[in-house]
């Protein structure tokens, strides 16, 4: 079936027409480059959704997602259908991990505004003054009033300029005596709502293959236009019993398949 798919010159229609789970078992007997191409556009949503939660973070997003597409590239060439894991799965810790690899590389920081960095400077300038003249350290209206500026304005670039001397994630913290110190990273982790989005993604668009081209009209107007059953069913020339017999169907291959999933 490869080969008379891949000397046919209506190849890339006919593998738009096979399942992506049969498309990566003939990726990983034949690495012919137009299933492997075909199989990294079924996925960018992936790497846009993963680049998209490193969006304001110093470096331009168009430059992170060419990154996360290198990351789903090798996803794709390493992933193995056999050992049951969904491809979403497998590709999201590979793309975060070159994300945060060209991160690491590039050296980046993040990027204060120029007024808050001159300001910066100049508050540390006139703790050195004022605690002299002062004998104290000054109060952050002491600064404010010898600056010439608001209160506000001091404390906003007093907490900026804090980004500029960062935490290592490796950094040991003690554990209150106990044998193990912890790492920083440990202590701020958190689930990812990435992670739970791509899942969704996945589960919606397996469905939606399996509906014949009827369900598919309801499913749209029903849910994404939010068409009545009755205008749906004047457009599609049916009843509108016919069109709630449709939706019924659709809910019930939604619910059969995340119970599957639940089940596996």
């Amino acid at each position: 079936m490869t080969d008379n798919l891949l000397n046919n010159r209506e190849s890339l229609i006919d593998i738009k027409k096979i399942d992506t789970e049969k498309l990566f078992e003939m990726y990983r007997n034949s690495k012919e480059i137009l299933i492997r191409d075909e199989l990294i556009e079924r996925h960018l949503y992936i790497a846009e959704i993963l680049s998209k939660k490193y969006a304001n973070k110093g470096i331009d997003i168009d430059d992170i997602y060419q990154i996360a597409c290198v990351g789903l590239i090798y996803a794709v060439d390493r992933y193995d259908i056999d050992k049951g894991f969904k491809f979403s799965s497998f590709a999201t810790p590979t793309i975060i991990g070159e994300i945060k690899k060209y991160f690491r590389d590039k050296g980046w920081s993040i990027r204060v505004p120029r007024r808050i960095q001159e300001l910066s400077k100049k508050i540390n300038n006139a703790k050195l003054i004022l605690s002299q003249q002062l004998q104290k350290s000054p109060t952050v209206d002491d600064i404010a009033k010898y600056l010439q500026c608001t209160s506000e304005e001091v404390l906003e670039a007093m907490e900026a300029s804090k980004v500029y001397t960062p935490r290592s994630l490796d950094i040991s913290i003690d554990s209150n005596g106990e044998d193990n110190d912890l790492s920083l990273s440990e202590l701020i982790g958190e689930d990812d709502k990435y992670f739970t989005k791509i899942e969704n993604k996945d589960f919606i668009l397996k469905v939606i293959d399996e509906l014949d081209d009827r369900e598919k009209i309801v499913l749209k107007e029903r849910y994404l236009k939010n068409k009545t059953q009755i205008d749906i069913a004047n457009e599609m020339g049916v009843s509108q019993m016919t069109v709630s017999r449709i939706e019924k169907k659709v809910i019930k291959k939604f619910r059969s398949e995340l119970k599957r999933i639940y089940n596996s």
